[in-house]
């Protein structure tokens, strides 16, 4: 059977040009990214429809706050490092004190940009929006979800983060799949561990625990693409149902999907075992091929069926 894989920034522009068809008063801003937003189709059909600052993250941000003021949805379309950690104080007060209609979408999140280093990974974005308020974030997994969630935000009126892998990768949702807002998205289902992952590395997570299978160990997997809203109750519905819990993610361990769950288990005095699987909190992201940061960090397949193997 052939694997069809899709770039989920195609589906961000197929999101604009469904947008804009259907009425919404879509305005995109680029800081000098539009080879990295992939939005010259998009531009071509509606050059009004995008600005470009240049390499102005900080212009980016109060921009695209004005022109929500000014009555359109804008969505800012730029690498995750550069617009969580440049424009950080105008994310805070421009969009989410403010509260104002913008949409902010981290391209190449996590370590996308491999051997760029340290500097170019964005492996604190969760941390630091869910330190804000007003603001949803979302994670998706595949381009089914992607879709989904960005038809969601252009109707949601308020402050939205999307992490966005730069990537293409096979769809784990069957066509028919419909996203919920705030819903534990349940993957594969089991009673010994389950894995609890963050956007992409889902894939990573699915691939374990079908190992993991094999040897008789039954590992559920979620994935919370929805980080908030979260529906704690059913949150915590999926974690009752399990031995104990490894969160899987390419990010700090430290404010993001380890933090969140233990939080929740912590609060709810379930009383489950949690292993946390990312990058160590303190410390800066290896460098090299994407890949082999992964490896390293034990997020990818093989390092989280290993990891299993301890737990179970």
């Amino acid at each position: 059977m052939t694997v069809v894989k899709q770039d989920l920034r195609e589906v961000m522009i197929e999101s604009f040009h469904r947008a804009v068809a259907h009425g919404v008063n879509l305005v995109t801003v680029v800081s000098d990214s539009t080879s990295t937003a992939k939005i010259a189709p998009f531009q071509s059909a509606n050059p009004e429809r995008v600005v470009n600052v240049g390499i102005a993250e900080q212009s980016l941000v109060g921009i695209a706050a004005g022109l929500s003021l000014g009555g359109h949805v804008a969505v800012t379309a730029n690498a995750a490092p550069f617009l969580i950690a440049r424009s950080n104080e105008q994310i805070k007060n421009d969009i989410c004190y403010s509260n104002t209609n913008v949409k902010l979408v981290g391209l190449n999140a996590g370590v996308a940009y491999g051997a760029l280093g340290a500097t170019h990974h964005a492996i604190d974005d969760i941390s630091v929006l869910r330190g804000f308020g007003n603001i949803q974030i979302f994670a998706p997994t595949d381009a089914i979800e992607a879709a989904q969630i960005f038809d969601y935000a252009y109707a949601h009126e308020g402050p939205v983060y999307i992490r966005l892998d730069s990537a293409a990768f096979p769809h784990l949702h069957s066509p028919d799949y419909v996203f919920e807002v705030g819903k534990p998205d349940l993957l594969i289902e089991g009673s010994d561990i389950l894995i609890v992952a963050l956007g992409s590395v889902a894939h990573e997570a699915v691939d374990a625990a079908k190992a993991a299978a094999e040897t008789g160990l039954s590992v559920g997997v979620v994935s919370l693409s929805s980080i908030r809203p979260l529906d704690k109750e059913a949150y915590v519905d999926i974690l009752k149902r399990y031995k104990q819990v490894l969160s899987v993610e390419e990010h700090s361990v430290h404010g993001a999907l380890g933090s969140l769950t233990a939080e929740v288990i912590a609060e709810e005095q379930l009383g489950l075992k949690l292993t946390r699987l990312g990058f160590p909190e303190g410390q800066f992201s290896k460098t090299g091929p994407r890949d082999a940061i992964r490896a390293y960090y034990k997020i990818d397949a093989k390092g989280i069926t290993e990891t299993l193997k301890t737990l179970g």
